[in-house]
């Protein structure tokens, strides 16, 4: 079976987001610049926006087959398929 690599399903973007947001609450360190005092979740947004998620997505298959998604890619499709809504 044959799923696009290069497209994320609003659920991985929920999951991308929710673990990144996670991830800067416990003290990771942040990836992107502002002036202003944001949230874990403002924050894993403007990196998921910019395209610097330091995550990877591995999808296992209905066949047990594993497949590592290209997540700058996948990001950008998703931005242009829901004009850069998150």
């Amino acid at each position: 079976m044959k799923w696009p690599q290069d497209r994320l399903t609003r659920f991985e973007v929920a999951r991308l987001l929710g673990a990144r947001s996670l991830q800067v609450a416990l003290g990771a360190p942040i990836f992107v610049k502002s002036e202003q005092i944001l949230s874990p979740a403002q924050i894993a947004k403007m990196e998921f926006r910019n395209k610097i998620l330091p995550i990877t997505i591995k999808r296992t298959l209905p066949n047990q087959e594993e497949s590592v998604i290209e997540i700058k890619k996948a990001i950008q499709n998703w931005l242009e398929d829901h004009a850069g809504d998150i």
